[in-house]
């Protein structure tokens, strides 16, 4: 069929085989935004929604999104993340959130799933908590930036 891994001979989705790597160590940092409107940005600021703190909830969410990322997507593997860092900035540009991810491990395949599900998540818990005062906010841009280790090495977006 085509080069893709999660593919079989016969046109299947399979995972891969991963038995015969080797471990090394393996990072991904990936991105995302939510824009919202200029007062919901400064309710956040201000501690001031009824949910309680917006950048603190959806931080540990993004954190335990990455930890159960094989549940959420059908053909990642389990993976034993040794690091995940969650970052939120306040963006009075957009107005919004900018969200960041990192994810690590030491082992037979990446972790780029894990960070690209730990901002998805944060993202989709701020809107969570702010709906009540905004439900025109838009999540946008989840990406990946870069990711390092194993075979294809280093990656950055360019």
């Amino acid at each position: 069929m085509s080069g893709l891994t999660h593919v079989g001979p016969g046109g299947e989705a399979r995972m891969v085989d991963v038995s015969d790597k080797p471990s090394t160590p393996r990072f991904a940092r990936a991105a995302g935004a939510i824009r919202m409107q200029a007062a919901t940005l400064a309710a956040i600021r201000e501690n001031a929604l009824g949910k309680g703190d917006v950048l603190a909830v959806a931080k540990i969410a993004g954190v335990m999104a990455a930890k159960r990322t094989a549940e959420l997507v059908p053909l990642c593997h389990s993976i034993a993340l040794s690091d995940v860092q969650v970052s939120l900035s306040l963006d009075p540009e957009l107005p919004g959130v900018q969200v960041e991810a990192t994810a690590r491990t030491t082992g037979q395949t990446g972790v780029e799933m894990e960070a690209i599900t730990a901002v998805a998540v944060t993202l989709v818990t701020v809107y969570d908590m702010a709906k009540g005062v905004d439900r025109g906010m838009t999540i946008t841009d989840i990406r990946l930036l870069e990711k390092g280790g194993g075979r294809s090495g280093h990656w950055q977006r360019g």
